[in-house]
């Protein structure tokens, strides 16, 4: 009500005033993102929205993957590293292609896979132990790899406003509630989120942010897979909205977390 008594002068400079004291945000326009399972699904999706921004994307996926026509599809924005995650050498130079690009200022790391099974099979043997660790290495220890190597990178460029660059990492609702054959998916999503707010804290005095999301029943390629009464007893198990989740909505949440200044240490 105060504003109302000010000369439009006077309003717009206490509006600009006000702006210049809450905008902690790292605007994405011409920033350099890496976004790993960035062929598909929740990485598309992300790389997507971080292109909407005016940012530039380099998708990370595995060479096998369609990823080179996807980052084509995409447009001059976006550019196609070929990489697995577990293997250190592959994963830095995918990120090396991303930070020639002016800098590597965000991380997204999507890329991730879960294998069913379960602690006792149905003859009563001990489960595989080949399958556990196969999803440790990849969602646990590929998560490392993308807080520590991208880090790296993010640490020699000079802070914008405060910060030099920021990541996000993808666990699950099965993180704190998985089902029966989740015992390894459940295991390295669980680990995820126990690594965030170190990482943060390890972080922090580089100006390096760190999140997580733990996404629920996502409408991902591999969730086509299953047949459509499948598909409708998932989504009937969620209360409201009763449907899949859009990966549209993950790539605006990621890119939301990357932009504001103030999240931190969070999933």
């Amino acid at each position: 009500p105060l504003l109302l008594h000010l000369t439009p002068v006077q309003r717009t400079a206490n509006a600009l005033a006000l702006h210049a004291r809450i905008d902690t945000t790292m605007e994405l326009e011409d920033l350099s993102v890496a976004v790993t399972g960035g062929a598909s699904g929740l990485g598309l999706a992300t790389a997507r929205r971080v292109l909407a921004t005016g940012g530039t994307v380099t998708l990370i996926d595995l060479p096998s993957s369609n990823g080179a026509d996807i980052a084509t599809e995409l447009g001059d924005g976006a550019i196609f590293a070929p990489a697995d995650i577990t293997d250190e050498e592959q994963f830095a130079a995918a990120l090396d292609v991303a930070h020639e690009r002016g800098g590597l200022r965000g991380v997204v790391h999507c890329a991730g896979a879960g294998r069913k099974m379960r602690i006792l099979d149905k003859n009563g043997k001990a489960g595989s132990l080949e399958d556990f660790e196969f999803v440790i290495r990849l969602n646990l220890t590929g998560s490392f790899n993308a807080l520590r190597l991208g880090a790296e990178r993010m640490a020699q460029l000079e802070p914008i406003d405060g910060e030099r660059g920021a990541i996000v990492m993808t666990a699950s609702a099965a993180a704190f509630e998985g089902q029966i054959g989740q015992i390894n998916y459940s295991a390295s999503k669980a680990g995820i989120v126990g690594m965030t707010i170190v990482a943060a804290r390890d972080l922090a005095s580089k100006g390096i942010r760190v999140n997580t999301i733990a996404p629920g029943i996502m409408d991902t390629p591999l969730l086509a897979r299953l047949r459509e009464d499948v598909r409708k007893s998932l989504e009937a198990t969620v209360p409201n909205p009763s449907r899949l989740g859009d990966p549209d909505e993950f790539g605006r949440l990621a890119v939301n977390i990357l932009e504001n200044g103030y999240l931190n240490g969070e999933t």
